[in-house]
């Protein structure tokens, strides 16, 4: 995909036919009203296809975490479009939003948000429960093997480190085979070894599954795990970088947050000649 090239309207890109799985287009939410009114998001154009591996990276209150909750259909925009697999979820009823997002997305959090009285298993077991399902055995075993925890399924979450917490979290957001996983600083709160297996299970993610990823994160380092970073400055895009190590992720961001940004030296920039995000910037 390329930036700027005009989509059809069934979403997807039509020099390549691949449709786009979670799409935000001039995208705004505000918060507070009148003169104190705060645009958390000012125009953002975002186009996210299968089997892809985003992060998205900006200063403090740069709009990350709105981006990734409006996306997701977990806040609503004031103005413009999000397409999640698509749906506009502005249009859907409570229940209709719940079952898309039951059946085709997935979370994870810096707070690894496990039920502390259920073991491992039956955490992982807990979102197919929500829905009315009787799990699949097989299927929560085969997710707790994919992220190295067979062998702790019957444990408790006190008896497991931060970073097998963090992968109880992915397996469980695993288990219902969503088609893009959200998220939010999943490393945050990890040592070095522990963020390293979780972005790696991230990337293996994608390549296995054709899930599509997209990550917020403020660590350069876990940013360079992604095959795009998107960035955001003041609410709007300010480029992005495809394939891009750690030392340049972390001088765009330097450029950023010194706000050099908008005097036009932080656009986008392919690390590699021909390689293109599917940023569609409109600053």
């Amino acid at each position: 995909m390329r930036i700027g090239r005009r989509r059809n309207r069934r979403g997807s890109d039509p020099a390549d036919g691949l449709p786009v799985v979670v799409r935000l287009e001039d995208a705004v939410r505000r918060y507070g009203e009148g003169q104190a009114a705060v645009a958390a998001l000012d125009g953002v154009s975002l186009d996210f296809g299968p089997g892809t591996f985003t992060a998205i990276m900006g200063p403090s209150g740069s709009g990350k975490s709105t981006l990734l909750h409006c996306a997701a259909g977990l806040d609503r925009v004031d103005g413009g479009l999000v397409r999640l697999v698509g749906q506009d979820p502005a249009r859907l009823s409570r229940r209709a939003l719940t079952e898309l997002r039951r059946d085709h997305t997935g979370f994870v959090f810096q707070a690894f948000n496990l039920i502390p009285t259920l073991t491992a298993k039956q955490n992982v077991e807990l979102p197919v429960r929500l829905a009315g399902r009787t799990p699949d055995a097989d299927r929560v075993a085969h997710s707790l093997e994919r992220v190295g925890l067979a062998d702790r399924a019957d444990h408790l979450p006190t008896q497991l480190s931060g970073g097998q917490q963090q992968r109880v979290a992915l397996a469980r957001a695993l288990v219902t085979r969503p088609r893009v996983l959200f998220a939010d600083e999943p490393t945050g709160a990890l040592d070095i070894r522990s963020s390293r297996e979780v972005l790696a299970l991230l990337r293996d993610t994608v390549a296995r599954s054709g899930t599509t990823v997209i990550m917020v994160t403020h660590d350069p380092v876990a940013a360079a795990h992604a095959q795009r970073v998107a960035f955001l400055a003041d609410g709007r895009l300010a480029g992005d970088l495809a394939g891009a190590s750690a030392e340049r992720i972390a001088a765009r961001m330097t450029l950023l947050e010194s706000g050099r940004w908008a005097d036009g030296q932080g656009g986008r920039e392919a690390t590699r000649p021909g390689e293109e995000g599917a940023v569609r910037a409109r600053d």
